[in-house]
């Protein structure tokens, strides 16, 4: 098997770390102000069930809910990433794809179990779109909406991947960051083969220390995977999180949330569009927008001199030392990355 020619492990958290603690975190695509208030107190109060071994019956129902699916086709994990390991244990195939650039654990988590993975790369050229996949794949794994790129894919284009034999895995981590989910999977249960759906709550509602995420796929599959989990893998608090943000309420919210986020989203692209040497391909869709421009590296260490941390992106397949992520924020926030990024390419002014 050959070594992986980039840093799989390396994640956005590492930019605020240590020496980058007191930056503006542009790194990472949690939703600021997250858990919410009630979130907070709702978790707060699972405090005196702690002496308790957890029961993830409540939400699991929850979530079958939520997605309009049987309870035996939910599987809750502690954090989405929990999935990839489960997946890379429990299939056993033999020609993977994993569509590149995307988040890159499954692949680690593959490496790992000690599978061999081919790549398939999307191309700028292209906006990132979804291309071809070789037939004899019996495994692919992609992101929907994708982590860099924030391209979101059609789910028709998805659900062609499809085939009988086949394991199609879509990591929808930041779907919920997109209004309406639109292009989701996640409903949907007949097609061929067998299509898993992974969701996370990590992004929407800031619960990545708490570790809570859910898998959505044929009950078999499902009961295979859970049976590969460590006994009581997901926390109280956890899953009190997971049925409290599977409720009409915090939907309601959550879709509130990511219709302010394309608000945000447009106005850091308008900012970033007053830079000619920064160019973003495709149309993003997600809480983070992939730009390209030279010398990424050193304009990424520039910007933290002036107090922001963003995403390398040399660190995915596909992509070089020329390559950012930049979350979206409130324009206030963003109007200040703008001005720090003026400062550090000496482009001119930006609008605001």
């Amino acid at each position: 098997m050959t070594t992986p020619d980039h840093d799989l492990r390396h994640h956005g958290d590492a930019e605020v770390r240590a020496d980058g603690a007191g930056l503006v975190d542009l790194a990472v695509n949690v939703r600021t102000g997250t858990p919410p208030q009630w979130l907070r107190e709702h978790l707060a109060a699972t405090l005196g069930d702690l002496a308790a071994y957890p029961d993830g019956t409540a939400a699991r129902a929850a979530v079958a809910a939520r997605h309009g699916r049987p309870v035996a086709e939910v599987l809750l994990t502690s954090g989405a990433a929990e999935a990839f390991v489960l997946l890379a244990r429990v299939l056993t195939p033999s020609h993977i794809i994993v569509v590149h650039p995307q988040f890159t654990e499954p692949e680690a988590a593959l490496r790992d179990a000690g599978h061999a993975v081919r790549r398939v790369l999307l191309t700028p050229a292209d906006g990132f779109r979804l291309g071809a996949v070789p037939e004899e794949a019996d495994l692919v794994v992609l992101g929907n909406p994708t982590n860099p790129t924030s391209v979101l894919h059609p789910a028709a284009a998805v659900a062609a991947l499809a085939r009988p034999g086949r394991t199609l895995v879509i990591d929808e981590a930041f779907m919920d960051t997109v209004p309406g989910e639109t292009e989701s999977l996640a409903a949907v249960r007949e097609l061929p083969g067998q299509v898993v759906v992974l969701r996370s709550l990590t992004k929407t509602w800031g619960l990545a220390g708490l570790r809570i995420g859910y898998v959505l796929g044929p009950a078999a599959l499902i009961a295979a995977l859970g049976a590969a989990q460590p006994l009581w893998p997901v926390s109280t608090p956890a899953l009190a999180a997971a049925e409290a943000c599977s409720a009409p309420e915090a939907l309601a919210e959550a879709e509130q949330a990511a219709q302010d986020l394309a608000v945000h989203r447009d106005h850091l692209l308008k900012g970033l569009a007053a830079f000619p040497a920064v160019r973003v391909h495709g149309e993003p869709a997600a809480s983070f927008v992939l730009v390209e421009l030279p010398d990424a590296a050193a304009v990424r260490a520039r910007l933290r001199e002036h107090g922001f941390a963003v995403r390398r992106g040399d660190t995915f397949p596909g992509l070089g030392p020329d390559w950012l992520r930049i979350a979206v924020r409130d324009p206030a926030t963003t109007d200040r990355f703008l001005a720090a990024l003026d400062a550090v390419l000496g482009a001119g002014p930006h609008p605001s």
